[in-house]
């Protein structure tokens, strides 16, 4: 059951067959407010996930706990974070396993630290490089948000696995120099100036994956590995798009049509795959 000082997440079914997901930490005194009225959290605690409950207004409310990619685009976040649909790219990309150790640059609001963490493991490692205090305050509380909540809601404990710096990474040479990296992930405005400092840390055939939100930084960051002879080989250049459909109610035996939302995410950004090589 739902207990004080974990995440639930509530579903309201609105007009034109949206849905309004609100994301709460519960706590005895506190209400969830939504469109629909009001719900006491302590009406919420003591109940199983899955449950309907009704809100003073009469909105009829799905609670469930949220997943990790609800998370992270419903959390507090300062700059654009980096969205699920890329980070599952990247993911697969760079080929994570549980034990390895990988350096991300651009903490921004941890999106990209959390599931690093859980692709990694227990026994892996995560070093997670931010220029700016703020970003770096920010990531750090969303990090530790999720942990908290999920130890109380779940058997096991989510990994610390991640370390969390306020530095420069084109400053962090020294830092390298005792650190063997399974995969590196940029995402940042100039990755190119971070190249040189990780590769000599990367292991030889470990992939680099940089996420840019247009063609002329990828651009940009091609000519400048030609330019330096630095040992990356470009393997690959995508842009992850999703294509949303709405469910239309009919009233014959199938329940729901399926059919493209003429609504489309316009978010999109190019990831770029280089491998070390000798």
């Amino acid at each position: 059951p739902f207990r004080a000082g974990e995440l639930a997440l509530a579903e309201v079914r609105r007009k034109h067959n949206t849905t309004l997901k609100l994301l709460c930490r519960l706590a005895a005194e506190a209400v969830l407010s939504s469109p629909g009225g009001v719900l006491p959290h302590r009406d919420i605690i003591g109940q199983l996930p899955g449950q309907v409950l009704r809100a003073s207004g009469g909105a009829r409310l799905l609670l469930r706990r949220p997943s990790l990619d609800e998370y992270v685009l419903l959390m507090p976040r300062g700059p654009t974070i980096a969205y699920p649909k890329d980070i599952s790219a990247i993911l697969m990309m760079t080929d994570i396993h549980p034990g390895d150790t990988v350096l991300e640059t651009g903490s921004g609001s941890g999106a990209m630290s959390l599931f690093l963490s859980r692709a990694v493991g227990p026994k892996g490692r995560v070093l997670s490089y931010e220029i700016r205090d703020d970003h770096h305050r920010l990531a750090k509380k969303n990090y530790r948000h999720w942990r908290s909540a999920w130890e109380i809601g779940h058997t096991d404990e989510w990994p610390d696995n991640v370390e969390f710096i306020l530095k420069d990474i084109s400053t962090a040479a020294a830092d390298m120099k005792s650190v063997t990296l399974d995969a590196v992930v940029l995402d940042m405005l100039t990755p190119q100036c971070a190249l040189p400092v990780v590769h000599p840390s990367l292991k030889e055939g470990g992939v680099c994956a940089v996420y840019l939100a247009n063609i002329t930084q990828v651009i940009d960051l091609l000519d400048t590995i030609r330019r330096w002879k630095l040992p990356f080989l470009c393997e690959r250049i995508i842009e992850v798009t999703h294509r949303n459909c709405d469910a239309a109610e009919t009233n014959c035996s199938v329940p729901y049509i399926a059919r493209p939302s003429h609504c489309q995410e316009v978010h999109s950004a190019f990831l770029t795959k280089l491998r070390k090589f000798r």
